[in-house]
């Protein structure tokens, strides 16, 4: 069967997954002041509210827990169909929804599918991407997050002109087409060259690299050395223990899973959430109603669509670790300042337009300082911390461990996410401005954490980092730590053998840059 061999392609249609991530998001955000909706129903208070958002967040918990195992025992390829699937059946029943309990339902499910997609996709894109555009290639799947919300946002946008509860439904019913796209695209995908190494299926990891890499060539310099160190880690995956959760908190192990745990829930904490989920509620507060709290609520999608394109076209040469540092550093300082202006310029009110989720409002220039910030926040975000923690927590585990592991970071992600989408709205409601207060202290301790605990892994190969953790380098020194891939590639290209100087560690892809 014809294979996709460009990566570019791979990706595209590979983070229609990222895109149904993006879906669910907006799905919910666009219609929580919409008339059709709240009528409905019935209104849901503040806690209510928080419960429903939050249902698609605890079923993308199970998901992503469970996603290691499908992963690694069916495929990158076909656990993603599997998730494709179940996206269908939940939007089924979302769309089909009598009461709330039958909507959570949907939800739920819809977010099981959301689970397998968000940890799995950058595993299989990680796998399939060549080092030097990495970065780049996995980052497509926040790109597509993005393009979901954005699309999912102006699609229930529209869909508020329908009278009834036709609105919503159209607008749910709508978010499976995408699915089907997604599933049909899956039967000319190559599997991971790496999965068909864990299974020692040899010749076909071969193939696939050099479909990849070499032009289908398997004697490519390139392919040849690749598949060297791909062969070098599986070997010492395979002297090691069966693997199991436990494993990941192991002696060589707990590093790399602190980091992507760390990563992934500082992702979730820095404030971006109330920015996606609960804009609407943001700028209800600054005193846009209506249609024009809409059109001004799509201004910052298309912002954050914009600035993650920019990261994608330069995260492989920025690196992750200033993303991680300067990022927060901004995003913390935004936060802080929309705290000020709402304590300055807002007061205490009943409601806001009917909405009683809503007790603080602000108003003149300060209402307009309040957009202005969360505008230039939801820049910060897309330039930095939205795609750069996927891509991290997609390179930093070895090959054994590489399914499970990342479906625990992700898992980290979703629990944080269900507890600030339901905490946001009583949050709003409770202490106000203050709010603001508690994510700006987050993002500066996402700052001092990413300093000390996250190494630099642009432009290494995946095995490549299995050195920088079993090394313990510090992580504030990974960045002079250099890949020898080339210098492989260029005694295969001479006929020559590796270099083995009696220094070298066994299977070590690098080395460690003198100071002088």
């Amino acid at each position: 069967m014809y294979r996709i061999s460009n990566i570019y392609v791979l990706a595209a249609f590979g983070t229609i997954g990222g895109a149904l991530f993006g879906f669910d998001i907006s799905s919910m955000s666009a219609w929580i002041g919409a008339e059709q909706y709240l009528e409905y129903f019935d209104h849901p208070d503040s806690d209510l509210q928080g419960g429903i958002t939050a249902s698609m967040s605890a079923g993308s918990f199970i998901g992503a827990l469970g996603a290691g195992y499908l992963s690694d025992m069916m495929g990158r390829r076909y656990a993603i169909v599997v998730a494709a699937i179940i996206w269908i059946v939940g939007s089924i029943v979302s769309l089909s929804a009598q009461n709330v309990g039958h909507l959570i339902a949907g939800r739920i499910i819809n977010g099981l599918s959301v689970g397998i997609m968000s940890s799995q996709v950058p595993v299989y894109l990680a796998e399939l991407s060549p080092k030097n555009i990495r970065g780049r290639v996995v980052g497509i799947q926040q790109w597509a997050i993005e393009w979901g919300i954005l699309i999912m946002y102006l699609i229930s946008y529209g869909c508020t002109f329908i009278e009834g509860p036709a609105a919503f439904r159209t607008a749910w019913g709508i978010q499976a087409i995408p699915a089907l796209i997604l599933i049909g695209a899956l039967f000319f995908f190559p599997e991971s060259p790496r999965w068909y190494a864990s299974k020692d299926r040899w010749e076909e990891a071969l193939d696939t690299l050099a479909l990849l890499h070499g032009n289908g060539d398997i004697n490519n310099p390139l392919v040849q050395a690749e598949y060297e160190e791909v062969r070098e880690a599986q070997q010492i995956a395979a002297q090691g223990k069966a693997m199991s959760w436990l494993g990941l908190f192991g002696p060589t192990m707990w590093r790399r899973t602190t980091a992507a745990l760390a990563a992934q829930i500082w992702q979730q904490l820095l404030g971006g959430n109330v920015m996606m989920y609960y804009i609407v509620y943001v700028f209800q507060m600054a005193g846009l109603t209506g249609n024009i709290n809409l059109v001004s609520s799509s201004v910052q999608y298309v912002i954050f669509l914009v600035t993650t394109a920019i990261t994608l076209l330069f995260i492989d040469r920025l690196g992750r670790r200033p993303l991680f540092i300067y990022g927060a550093v901004a995003m913390g300082s935004l936060n802080f300042a929309v705290a000020g202006l709402m304590k300055t310029g807002g007061h205490s009110v009943t409601n806001v337009a009917d909405n009683y989720n809503i007790k603080w409002q602000v108003e003149g220039s300060y209402a307009t300082g309040v957009i202005a910030c969360s505008y230039l926040f939801v820049a910060f975000y897309g330039l930095t911390w939205a795609p750069c923690a996927w891509v991290f927590i997609s390179e930093v585990f070895p090959l054994q461990y590489r399914a499970k592991g990342v479906g625990l970071a992700t898992a980290a992600n979703w629990i944080f996410n269900f507890a600030l989408a339901y905490f946001v709205p009583p949050a709003f409601k409770n202490i106000q401005w203050r709010t603001y207060i508690m994510f700006g202290v987050f993002c500066f301790c996402g700052v001092a954490h990413s300093f000390f605990m996250f190494p630099e892994t642009a432009g290494k190969t995946l095995e490549e980092i299995d050195y920088l953790f079993g090394k313990n380098v510090p992580a504030w020194k990974s960045a002079k730590v250099n890949s020898r891939l080339d210098e492989k590639v260029g005694d295969l290209e001479n006929n020559k053998p590796g270099h083995d100087d009696g220094q070298s560690e066994k299977g070590a892809a690098t080395t460690v840059e003198s100071s002088h």
